[in-house]
């Protein structure tokens, strides 16, 4: 199976590659090219080239505004963009509908998460799980057509629950769960599909962090489990414990590629996130113009 990357193969493909933006990797699983997209003349996202190894963990970063959830949005099915393609395991996505990605083996969580909340948890779960049989209308009023499938989900689902530790919330409303809850239970039920690929936008945003570090190991965990990881995350503690690659977006565009260290002390990196000048001694004019920039604001 082409998923079926051993974890220890994980850093390896990443190994000897060049460090420059839109590097071709060893056994892409997901390309990107010439995808732009701009919201009222602005170039939100102007990716040129981008590939996605599988069966490892990709992070990607970037200051606010980036691009990087709307990069995500487009390869998931969730926005169109003005230009370009991109494909899984060499088939088109281009124009296909968010509900078809998930179905093709790429599905994604977002930074607020989307349970239902006057719904069980248990049924939030089941939800997730595609294919089934007795959403068919007229199969639907024959129970044996479905039933055994149902009960397998279900079965699928308390194994998912227990090893996320929400099995205790199985039939509580997924509203009265707390905001790291809800992420888990948002990690839990993308697996309900069996997917190959997980895209995880700010994972850990609004987690506290005795919840952050079980969060840590279930992402570890879908890569030994032969899955293909990317995710959005700030945290840069983050990045560097679960990384195998990481890929910088600044203004829409990739800036740099590279291993998780080495993308820290990148100066173009730093720059993107911290101004090019962060580090530059200001001149007595340079003071005497913001001070006057800083008077003219106030009054």
């Amino acid at each position: 199976m082409p998923g079926d990357l051993p974890l220890s193969s994980a850093a390896a493909s990443f190994e000897g590659l060049a460090q420059e933006p839109g590097v071709p990797k060893r056994d892409s699983v997901l390309v990107v090219d010439k995808v732009t997209r701009t919201f009222g003349g602005l170039a939100a996202v102007d990716v040129d080239h981008l590939e996605i190894q599988r069966g490892g963990i990709t992070g990607l970063i970037g200051p606010n505004g980036a691009g990087k959830t709307t990069l995500f949005n487009l390869m998931t099915g969730f926005d169109r963009p003005d230009t370009g393609s991109w494909s899984y395991n060499g088939g088109s996505l281009s124009g296909v509908p968010a509900h078809l990605v998930a179905r093709r083996g790429v599905v994604r969580t977002f930074q607020l998460t989307k349970a239902l909340a006057k719904l069980s948890v248990i049924e939030n779960m089941k939800l997730g799980a595609t294919k089934q049989r007795g959403e068919k209308f007229l199969r639907a009023l024959v129970p044996p057509t479905w039933r055994p499938q149902e009960i397998d989900i279900e079965a699928r689902a308390d194994d998912l629950l227990v090893r996320f530790k929400l099995d205790t919330k199985r039939d509580d409303y997924a509203g009265e769960l707390s905001g790291g809850q809800r992420k888990l239970l948002e990690m839990a039920r993308a697996l309900m599909s069996q997917p190959e690929v997980v895209m995880l936008d700010e994972p850990m945003a609004g987690v506290n962090p005795a919840l952050t570090q079980s969060l840590l190991g279930h992402v570890k965990d879908l890569r030994a489990e032969g899955m293909t990881v990317v995710f959005v995350e700030h945290d840069m503690d983050v990045v560097r414990d679960i990384s195998d690659w990481v890929v910088v977006m600044a203004a829409g565009k990739i800036i740099a590629e590279g291993p998780p260290d080495q993308i820290m002390a990148n100066r173009q990196v730093i720059d993107a996130y911290l101004g090019a000048h962060h580090d530059a001694a200001l001149t007595i004019e340079d003071e005497d113009r913001q001070l006057a920039d800083d008077k003219g604001t106030a009054s």
